[in-house]
């Protein structure tokens, strides 16, 4: 066994790693940006490095500042975890001249499968179903909207070097092409430094059924059965699931049989993963799957593939890249229950999921009673625009699909979050969703049903109770902790106290005149022109002070209430006006108007960059373009404005 490892990433994957390294005996060695500094990852490791300034490209991705870091500790490995450097070929190389162990695939392998045409192809010789599409060299605009209309709509344009749904669009319109491509090649030059793509079939119906195979490097490998990650949004998983609902035995035979073909094709070492796409419009069939890529990586979604064989896949790792060859042979590895997990992110639903960041004021995932935590963060840590915002996975287990997804449910009833925008209560709806309870649904899903899985919100009763708790600023609110028991529907909030009405206060960041009133010893919002109680059912939230603010929670959601001063909130709104301002921190990749322009509702403003991912900025009415408050190029805030409108739009 190895003697010690460094592990070039961040977050949860590098807390996940820590552990088993650490049950192992392995001395463990992180490394951290300027931002990371006090991070968890950091805390948990036996040592720590510091490789450079927030971005990612000048520390995560600086393949020598993370060498470096291995010979100044001493480190016999290099875990790289997901994303950043794990299937960077050079960077495997690299490693492999320095002397230390690359805790992954060969070079050689990562190359082969880590470009999707030529991936494809090497498929094919080896028997692998494929979908049908242009795999090939050419790039002009016209020659691939040629490709698409031979294919036949709807088609996929997907980056060559891409994952993640990173500089990958549907087109089910040939006059949609020329856009999409552009906005497909300009994602993925930033994701993946190739703006290459290709096209093809989008299969309608599709599930996403992926393989977890392992080999030794020396020509033999074995599956772990399946994952089913078909509920998607914009093409990045958001429930995955072992095993997959539906599956038969001589369907599971075929794709595992298909998979372990594909790892045997390039000779593969370590944890890998053969994404298939399957029809859904029926049962699962044997002939009814096709290659998409393979992840030549340890995957987020791992751990349902753990729960439901009992086998810990980074100590698979640890011994393959150690020379013991493969902990377990084909036949010795059985399915037990059934997993789920879900991704919760720092993110708002309600406004297109775009990313949320800033510090998290409370973080309380509860574990137990089949249920598992990953996570690289904790109360108040500070989610980062830097890095990717997820908080943490959530992971249920039980002896049944049915028992998995109640004990999930129930965990989302028990966690509370404060902070950064999050998408627990989209998580909720999604696990409870008629479809996926029943097992029968597909990458659509969540597009065909997104405003039933996003509604709701924090009933007015409970943002009545935290700006009680604001403008009463003597009454306690709970505990040591912060937080009060459950305000019971009998009882609501009860409160001693003169009434006051037209409280100025922002919801959100939105300004907001909230009338209260006190009804049998309860903080009530009244309709200003009935007089009448807004809210009529008791307070079920929470509520939680955070320095001068106030968190109300309700329903896996969360709103800040802060108290302002009105005479200064008005003038704001007025200065304000005619301002849109940017949904969140990132680059600025594109300026569509200038001073001047007369723009109608809808129109494309301005485009900006987070995470990697593009988010167009959009005019929410017909006007002419006072001023442009950004270039291109450069970064914004969040709630920084990005173009103004006047009025009116010009004759």
């Amino acid at each position: 066994m190895l003697e010690s490892v460094l592990i070039a990433n961040r977050g949860e994957i590098a807390c996940r790693i820590i552990k088993t390294a650490r049950r192992l005996g392995l001395r463990t060695i992180a490394v951290y940006s300027e931002a990371d500094r006090d991070a968890l990852h950091v805390r948990m490791a036996d040592e720590a490095v510091a490789i450079g300034p927030a971005p990612s490209s000048e520390s995560y991705l600086v393949g020598e500042r993370i060498l470096a870091a291995a010979r100044q500790t001493g480190a016999a490995a290099i875990h790289p975890g997901y994303g950043f450097l794990s299937e960077n070929a050079a960077f495997a190389e690299a490693c492999a001249a320095a002397g230390i162990v690359f805790v992954g695939p060969s070079a050689a392998a990562i190359r082969a499968m880590g470009l999707k045409d030529g991936a494809k192809s090497l498929m094919e010789k080896a028997g692998v179903p494929v979908v049908p599409g242009y795999h090939g060299d050419r790039q002009e605009a016209e020659f691939l909207k040629q490709k698409a209309y031979e294919i036949g709509y709807p088609v996929l344009i997907k980056a060559v070097a891409g994952g993640g749904g990173k500089g990958m669009r549907r087109v089910d319109k040939a006059i949609e092409f020329e856009a999409a491509l552009a906005s497909a090649q300009r994602e993925a030059k930033s994701a993946f430094g190739d703006a290459r793509v290709l096209i093809e079939k989008f299969v309608l119906n599709p599930r996403h059924i992926e393989i977890q195979v392992f080999g030794d490097g020396k020509g033999d490998a074995v599956h772990l059965f399946e994952r089913d990650c078909s509920a998607q949004r914009r093409h990045q998983k958001v429930l995955e699931e072992a095993p997959a609902p539906g599956m038969t035995a001589e369907t599971r035979a075929a794709m595992g049989a298909a998979a372990v073909a594909a790892a045997r094709a390039v000779n593969y070492a370590g944890a890998g993963t053969i994404e298939f796409i399957a029809d859904g419009s029926g049962t699962l069939r044997p002939d009814g799957f096709w290659f998409m890529e393979m992840n030549t990586r340890l995957q987020v979604e791992h751990p349902v593939t753990e729960l439901v064989t009992g086998q810990d896949l980074v100590e698979w790792q640890f011994r393959v890249a150690s020379g013991e060859g493969l902990p377990m042979a084909q036949e010795e590895i059985s399915l037990s229950g059934h997993a789920v997990e879900v991704r919760l992110y720092a993110e708002d639903p309600d406004t297109g999921f775009l990313p949320s960041t800033g510090r998290l004021d409370l973080l309380d995932l509860p574990g137990g009673d089949g249920i598992r935590i990953d996570t690289g963060v904790e109360t108040g840590a500070e989610i980062s625009a830097f890095y990717d915002p997820m908080i943490a996975k959530i992971i249920a287990h039980g002896p049944d699909r049915a028992t998995a997804l109640d004990r999930l449910a129930a965990a989302f009833d028990r966690s509370l979050i404060a902070g950064p925008k999050n998408n627990l209560a989209f998580l909720s709806a999604l696990v409870g969703h008629p479809d996926v309870r029943a097992g029968g649904f597909d990458t659509g899903l969540i597009d065909r049903d997104l405003k039933a899985l996003t509604s709701g919100g924090v009933s007015d009763a409970t943002v009545a109770a935290a700006v009680a708790a604001l403008v009463m600023p003597d009454r306690p609110v709970g505990e040591p902790t912060g937080w009060s028991d459950p305000f019971a529907a009998t009882s609501g909030f009860e409160m001693a106290g003169p009434r006051r009405s037209g409280v100025p206060v922002e919801v959100d960041g939105e300004p907001d005149l909230v009338t209260l009133g006190w009804r049998d010893g309860r903080a009530v919002v009244i309709d200003p022109e009935t007089g009448e109680e807004a809210a009529a059912a008791g307070v079920r939230g929470r509520v939680m002070r955070a320095g001068h603010d106030v968190y109300a929670i309700e329903g896996g959601r969360s709103v800040r209430v802060t108290l302002v001063d009105q005479l200064s909130r008005a003038a704001d709104d007025a200065d304000g006006a005619a301002a849109i301002k940017a949904p969140m921190h990132g680059k600025v990749i594109a300026v569509d108007v200038a001073p001047g322009d007369v723009v109608a509702k809808g129109a494309r403003l301005a485009v900006v960059e987070a995470m990697k991912m593009e988010h167009a900025i959009t005019a929410p009415r017909d006007g002419t373009v006072e001023a442009v408050f950004v270039t291109e190029g450069g970064q914004v805030d969040q709630g920084a404005p990005v173009v103004a409108l006047a009025e009116e739009a010009a004759d």
